[in-house]
Order: structure tokens, then C-alpha cells, then sequence
């Protein structure tokens, strides 16, 4: 789990409940299902609307990527690579083929039984290009979709208010609670931009930079491929690889 998200979504809460406390407000005033159902159903379907189902899936599941173990480790990376390379120059490249059986992840995986089938550099660096390109554009197009839910969530929350207001208007014979009907209204306001600007923003941009990141890794890990394949020895490998750690 990524501790610096989860710390960072606590502190907006404490941020805004915490602000709320000092101004004399009580913790209840913030709570309205009816508000929270207009801003969260709202803002899930103008989403659904929007975009391809597959795209609101990918979106959901990247959520979970953007607060779970999602850092990628270049040094371990040129480690990984360097020692496939004494594999390959010890054993020869069918020997990748029984590494490839062992690698968990996908892009290393099908680099690896590239290269033990034989195919040629110019070969494996389509391949894998190809299969790079498309991972990045279908995350970039998911987190669009979290982004877009950024933007719908505030307009949400501005209905939830004015059907607030109206249920409100219509009972003014009943002055007492009225104030106490507006202070609610504005409760789904307060949701819609919070959410907005507190999650579904951040976290789109955060997914986009795991995006970026991951896809350096790819670029990195498919040069190193590319020089065991082209027979370099793994201190020049070594070297080269360390470009995209300075």
C-alpha cells in the first residue's frame, strides 16, 4: 500500500472536518445520504455516459493501482537485466526461455521468450513497442475517465443543492427549520467539490505519473534486452542502463 496516498487522503479529511469543528460546526451537519447519492450516482453515471465501458473498468481497477505497491525500482531493473545477460552469455539465449518461466511480470516475460525463440532485435523491439504504446494509451484513456469525474462531481454537487433548495422553498411555512434546510442543501456542494478537488483530481494525475513512470521502466528494460540480443557484456549493459536512473 502506498502510505503517502493513504496519508494524503486522511489529511484532507482532517482538513475539512477539522476546519468545520473550529468554525463551530458539529460532524453531523456534514452527513446526507440523499446528498452524497446525487453527487456520487451523478458523477459515476455522467462517466458511464461518457466513456466506453471498458474505459470505467480500467479506471476503477487503476484506482486501487494508484494506492497500492506501485513504485518501480530502476536499479533493480538494471540488476535483473545484468544478471539475464551472464545468463545468456554463459548458457546461451535458449537459456532465457527458463528465466521467462520464472518472471511474474508480463513485459520482462514475453522480452524473455523473444529472445530464447531467436527473433531478431528489430523483431523484439516491435513487439514489445507495440505492446509498450498500448498499455500507456489505455491507462492514459482510464485516467481521463477518473479526471472527467473530477470535473462532473462539482456540477453534481450544485444539483444536489438547488433540489435541496427547492425541498426547502417548498416548505416554508415550517420557518424554524429553515435555515437548518438550507445549511443541508449546500451539504452536497461541499461534497462535490471535495471530492473533485480532494480525490478524483489528485488521484488522475497520480495515475498518470505511475503511467509515465512504468512506461520508462519498459523503455529501459527493452534496451536492455535489445544489448543482450546484440551480445554486449554486462558491464557496458550495466553502463548504459544507468542513463535512466541519473
Amino acid at each position: 500500500m502506498d502510505l503517502a496516498a493513504v496519508v494524503g487522503v486522511i489529511l484532507a479529511l482532517a482538513a475539512v472536518l477539522g476546519g468545520n469543528l473550529l468554525e463551530g460546526g458539529q460532524l453531523q451537519e456534514l452527513v446526507n445520504l440523499p446528498a452524497a447519492a446525487i453527487v456520487i450516482g451523478g458523477t459515476l453515471a455522467a462517466a458511464i455516459i461518457q466513456s466506453p465501458g471498458k474505459d470505467v473498468g480500467r479506471s476503477l481497477k487503476l484506482l486501487g493501482w494508484a494506492f497500492g505497491r506501485n513504485k518501480v525500482d530502476l536499479e533493480q531493473g538494471i540488476d535483473q537485466v545484468v544478471s539475464l545477460c551472464v545468463v545468456a552469455r554463459r548458457k546461451g539465449l535458449l537459456a532465457l526461455e527458463a528465466e521467462a518461466d520464472k518472471e511474474k511480470d508480463s513485459f520482462m516475460k514475453t522480452g524473455l521468450l523473444l529472445l530464447s525463440d531467436g527473433k531478431s532485435a528489430d523483431e523484439i523491439r516491435g513487439t514489445l513497442e507495440v505492446e509498450m504504446i498500448t498499455l500507456e494509451q489505455r491507462d492514459l484513456q482510464a485516467a481521463k475517465v477518473i479526471e472527467s469525474m473530477g470535473g462532473y462531481a462539482p456540477t453534481m454537487g450544485i444539483i444536489g443543492a438547488v433540489l435541496g433548495l427547492i425541498h426547502v422553498m417548498g416548505n416554508l411555512s415550517d420557518p424554524e427549520n429553515l435555515g437548518a434546510g438550507i445549511a443541508t442543501a449546500f451539504v452536497a456542494t461541499i461534497y462535490g467539490i471535495g471530492i473533485a478537488n480532494l480525490f478524483l483530481i489528485p488521484v488522475a494525475n497520480k495515475i498518470k505519473s505511475l503511467v509515465l513512470m512504468r512506461y520508462q521502466y519498459q523503455e529501459m528494460i527493452l534496451d536492455g534486452l535489445m544489448f543482450i540480443a546484440q551480445g554486449q557484456n554486462p558491464k557496458a549493459i550495466q553502463q548504459r542502463l544507468q542513463g535512466y536512473v541519473r
